[in-house]
């Protein structure tokens, strides 16, 4: 059953004039079809006629039936955090680089847009992760990752040691930069980079990618999305680690600290266009299939 857009929020880096274009045309074209639009009154642009209202951005995501995500996938990790656990859906226009998340091209945004108003698109729930990191008598500092956790060393030229736990079962030993647990989602990016396995979107698993390992056979391995993940960071001299929920800092793991990664409860909902091809999208990307044998339009047959 398709859902009803009456209020729309527009999210971007509008000072990039790519983005700021493209949310201006967004806005007039949802106004025309007497679409409410929203917006954090930090984007400071002149809609001209486009009637737009301005809401703090602790709101946006309650106060909207749909965000729209205007830059690459970095705008849509932010915008994740608007809507995770919301139920409210996000669609991404591409201005950005890759665009693994943001699939929706600037020149098909508006045919595309009329589509989904229509109701004639695709959803898809993705996995996120919930990190916490105990302080002891402390409050707990807590986070959501729509990509990844990382633990990564805090100094250059310094090697981290520590240890990692599965469903309270011993794993391993490392020694290295660091350690990167990945959704799905999070396949394609920081632990693709470090060697990690492409998991489809529509899998429910983890992924647990060292970084730069001290030992050649330490490996990245996959488990069930349901699995307790907790990292201990050992004692060593001048060696200080810290983490980082899709990119923005959790804060720094002492020694005798534990961080504890899940599936979290929250998940976050993807708008695609009908027909949206998750392998054409990784062709695309990573320029795979270029040789003079491979199949250019999609199909089985070629």
């Amino acid at each position: 059953m398709s859902r009803s857009f009456k209020t729309i929020a527009l999210t971007g880096k509008y000072r990039d004039p790519r983005v700021g274009d493209s949310m201006l045309i967004l806005a007039r074209h949802l106004a025309a079809a007497g679409v409410r639009v929203v917006l954090d009154p930090e984007v400071r642009m002149d809609f001209q006629e486009a009637p737009v209202e301005t809401l703090p951005e602790t709101e946006l995501g309650a106060a909207a039936d749909l965000v729209i995500a205007v830059g690459g996938d970095g705008t849509m990790l932010y915008a994740s955090r608007l809507v995770a656990g919301r139920d409210v859906p996000l669609l991404g226009i591409n201005r950005g680089r890759l665009g693994f998340l943001a699939d929706i091209t600037p020149g098909e945004m508006l045919r595309r847009l009329d589509e989904v108003l229509a109701g004639d698109y695709d959803e898809e729930h993705r996995l996120m992760l919930e990190a916490v990191i105990d302080n002891g008598d402390a409050p707990p500092r807590r986070a959501l990752a729509l990509n990844d956790v990382v633990l990564q060393k805090r100094d250059t030229g310094r090697m981290l040691d520590f240890e990692n736990w599965i469903d309270g079962v011993y794993v391993n030993t490392h020694g290295g930069d660091g350690l990167v647990i990945a959704t799905p989602t999070g396949s394609t990016a920081y632990a693709l980079s470090g060697g990690g396995p492409i998991i489809h979107p529509n899998l429910d698993a983890i992924t647990l990618v060292p970084i730069c390992p001290h030992t050649l056979s330490d490996r990245p391995i996959v488990v069930r999305s349901d699995a307790r993940i907790e990292v201990r960071v050992l004692q060593r001299p001048d060696t200080r680690a810290e983490v980082a929920c899709d990119g923005l800092p959790l804060g720094e793991l002492g020694s005798g600290q534990r961080l504890s990664v899940a599936a979290a409860s929250e998940r976050v909902v993807l708008i695609h266009p009908r027909g949206y091809d998750y392998f054409r999208l990784l062709r695309s990307k990573l320029h795979w299939g270029r040789g003079s044998q491979s199949r250019f339009d999609g199909s089985p047959d070629g």
